[in-house]
């Protein structure tokens, strides 16, 4: 297995290959909250790719070493693949982990038994919340709520790319949420590529 900071290294590498990261401190990027940011992170784009999701499993993998949980899982959509790629590398790895996998709809079904979270989950169970990106902290604390409502026990949570903006950190930290990154903004921007 790679070492983790190899791993850390490929992972960031993987971001400016596949254009999954970008930076422009002139016009910036409008994010989902309507705030301007210079830098632009496209999680799902990265995991549409098979070595990036091989990456983030072993990271997560190696981050979680010693965190109990039975289940992993966020908000639709983002948090599906990263929740499903934890899994099964961790089912695949040594000493396996069986990690079920569970993802929290953006509302209710108004169908069938009207879920708001959908998979594998038990009241009692100690859950993980996944997202993608770590901006303000509202999505994946709404991946909170939501779980801790379903009777899920919550008090870990795992980002892809913490971007250090608004406050994120410590807006999931006080809600009684330990927060891993795989990487942050600061790894992402050591590798920056020569502009041309």
């Amino acid at each position: 297995m790679k070492t983790t900071m190899a791993a850390k290294d490929e992972l960031t590498r993987a971001f400016h290959e596949t254009q999954s990261f970008r930076w422009d401190p002139h016009k910036g990027f409008t994010l989902a909250s309507g705030a301007k940011s210079p830098f632009y992170v496209d999680c799902r784009s990265l995991m549409a790719h098979p070595a990036s999701r091989r990456l983030v499993g072993t990271l997560a993998y190696e981050a979680l070493a010693g965190v109990a949980i039975d289940c992993l899982g966020g908000l639709e959509i983002g948090a599906i693949s990263i929740a499903t790629t934890i899994s099964d590398f961790g089912y695949s790895a040594s000493p396996r982990r069986d990690w079920r996998t569970f993802v929290v709809r953006k509302q209710v079904k108004d169908h069938g038994l009207g879920k708001l979270i959908e998979g594998a989950v038990r009241p009692g169970d100690r859950a993980l919340i996944v997202d993608d990106v770590l901006t303000s902290g509202g999505s994946l604390l709404k991946a909170v709520a939501a779980a801790r409502e379903a009777g899920l026990i919550v008090n870990q949570a795992l980002v892809i790319v913490d971007r250090k903006e608004q406050d994120g950190r410590a807006c999931v930290e006080k809600e009684g949420i330990s927060l891993i990154s795989l990487l942050t903004i600061d790894d992402l921007m050591r590798q920056q590529p020569a502009r041309a």
